[in-house]
């Protein structure tokens, strides 16, 4: 095993429309925005990750921000392919006399159609993947948070990434019913850019709206642990002049009510197609959350109330993709049937 894993390296990709995490020996060793700057004359990377998401929104036409993925798939496949190649050099920084072949499970969503499965699977090989293998980003988040997936109980995942919210309920080693809504992360950041312009007059970047949300993020309007206000600063759309606004978590949990109510929605058409015997299961274990949405204040407290069965959430959200993604790349023989 020695020689061979000079020759091969194993990396877990959770590819996602917000964040990249790449996981080498159990290890997380790049965890960067999905967000490349490019060249537009000669097509060149300039930067990637978080040094291209400080240029989002502040560029001049010779430079060209993408987020290669929208909405948990690959929509620009030359930039994917860049970026992937670029996060895997990040993490080789030892210089090696040859580049060792690749093997990669990357996670996808589990709406995804065959040909976007093709997409993420050819950005893969291009960027030099000898073996890649697909896990479904429920599945992956189940392996993560530490749930036996094997097991004949039933267990309900709901990962609300950047690009997808994946709702599933996974019982035996396989998904037995789920749903992948394009309500999530990037739809709340769009949410509070529309908010602020109807409301405040304000006009906001993305990066602001983003910031906004961590900061000030909830699901409910009543908390006990407050958040302190955020100021937003921009230009008024009337006068164009500078205005600064503080924004209180309350007003952030009535302008993202809509989205959570629609993913409220799908989670009770999950549970309304789960089998009787399973459901009992899930009502007994509750319901875990997992993604970066699961940091949204309160937001298990609300789903909880909604739908009156517990919900957890992950204890590292972020990275339980990732994780999981990670323990199925150690025990490819073992789950060898989760993969596409």
């Amino acid at each position: 095993m020695g020689l061979f894993s000079f020759f091969t390296q194993e990396l877990a990709i959770d590819l996602g429309t917000a964040n990249t995490i790449i996981i080498y020996n159990d290890k997380v060793v790049v965890d960067q925005p999905s967000i490349v700057a490019i060249d537009q004359a000669t097509g060149k990377l300039i930067a990637i990750g978080e040094k291209a998401r400080q240029m989002h929104g502040k560029t001049h036409e010779n430079i060209r921000t993408i987020r290669p993925l929208r909405d948990g798939v690959i929509a620009d496949f030359n930039a994917a392919e860049q970026m992937i190649r670029g996060l895997i050099k990040m993490m080789n920084t030892k210089s090696r006399l040859f580049t060792p072949s690749l093997r990669m499970v990357i996670c996808i969503p589990s709406g995804s159609t065959e040909v976007e499965i093709r997409a993420v699977r050819d950005s893969a090989e291009h960027a030099g993947g000898r073996d890649v293998y697909m896990i479904y980003e429920p599945m992956a988040a189940a392996l993560g948070i530490g749930l036996d997936v094997e097991a004949p109980n039933g267990c309900m995942v709901v990962d609300i990434g950047g690009g997808t919210s994946e709702i599933a309920v996974i019982g035996l080693g396989g998904i037995v019913c789920n749903q992948s809504v394009r309500f999530a992360g990037d739809a709340f950041t769009a949410d509070i850019q529309a908010y602020m312009r109807h409301q405040h007059n304000i006009k906001i970047g993305d990066r602001t709206a983003e910031d906004i949300k961590i900061a000030v993020g909830s699901a409910l309007p009543d908390l006990e642990d407050q958040p302190s206000d955020y100021i937003a600063r921009g230009p008024n759309l009337m006068t164009a002049l500078p205005i600064e606004i503080p924004i209180s978590y309350q007003e952030i949990a009535h302008c993202l009510d809509k989205s959570i109510s629609k993913v409220e929605t799908a989670i009770l058409s999950v549970l309304e197609q789960t089998p009787p015997e399973l459901y009992s299961d899930i009502v007994q274990s509750g319901i875990y959350l997992a993604g970066g949405g699961a940091l949204l204040r309160g937001l298990d407290k609300r789903l909880s109330d909604k739908i009156n069965i517990p919900f957890h959430v992950a204890e590292d959200p972020l990275h339980a993709v990732a994780r999981g993604t990670g323990i199925a790349l150690k025990n490819v023989g073992r789950f060898q049937f989760l993969m596409r």
